[in-house]
């Protein structure tokens, strides 16, 4: 199993970024994906969660409005778009694979990929 994120980078306050998550080695519609991230010194994080077939999802307060997760089961890929990023958005961001098709909860996930950095700094 591997799942690659990429996409990270700075980006000043206010600002916008992709975030892609490569995957293979199972079979990628049978399983939720989610997003989660890591800042400096602080624990890991639920950011965003979809079912197997993208029709339901569920976000971190802290992301409400601002980030959207969204999936391509053709192209086995995971995307997380985000908006009106802040300087608190800051941190390693990690794609994530459930074992269950609709685990939305942070509980469901049980395997995390190699991460990607986002920086939002001015």
């Amino acid at each position: 199993v591997q799942l690659q994120a990429s996409g990270g980078g700075l980006v000043q306050p206010g600002g916008s970024l992709r975030l892609s998550c490569a995957a293979s080695g199972f079979t990628f519609d049978d399983s939720a994906m989610a997003w989660f991230r890591q800042a400096p010194g602080k624990e890991r994080e639920f950011v965003a969660s979809i079912i197997w077939s993208g029709t339901r999802t569920r976000y971190a307060d802290s992301v409400k409005g601002r980030f959207v997760i969204s999936r391509d089961n053709d192209k086995n890929a995971a995307y997380l778009q985000m908006k009106s990023l802040k300087p608190e958005d800051t941190a390693v961001y990690y794609c994530a694979l459930s074992s269950h098709p609709y685990g939305l909860g942070p509980q469901d996930y049980t395997f995390w990929g190699q991460g990607t950095q986002v920086t939002v700094s001015s």
